[in-house]
């Protein structure tokens, strides 16, 4: 059985036992937290809409970490113009433990 979710306006297809990256969540590692679905399936019959939200997705913070560094390059010809910035996301790992 799996799950379509949303989080940090991403949609995510998770199952029991996955673990999955999502945008910064502000909780502490152990924490748990729900998601309501947008979808359901593997069941008898695909659940969705009005019916897949009733079915919530429990999840637990695993750990807090921040992606790779991405370097953001400006450049105008001629007038000696450039400038460099980089950047590194942070991200939350989840273990989805249930969905009921």
């Amino acid at each position: 059985m799996f799950a379509i979710i949303m989080t940090g306006g991403k949609q995510y297809r998770v199952a029991e036992g996955d673990r999955i990256i999502v945008e910064k969540l502000a909780l502490s590692p152990g924490e748990g937290l729900s998601f309501a679905s947008l979808l359901v399936a593997g069941g008898e019959e695909p659940k969705f809409g009005a019916d897949a939200a009733s079915v919530k997705v429990a999840a637990e913070v695993v750990r807090h970490l921040k992606g790779d560094k991405i370097y953001i390059d400006k450049y105008h010809s001629g007038v000696q113009y450039r400038r460099r910035n980089g950047h590194r996301q942070n991200y939350t790992e989840l273990k989805i433990t249930g969905i009921q």
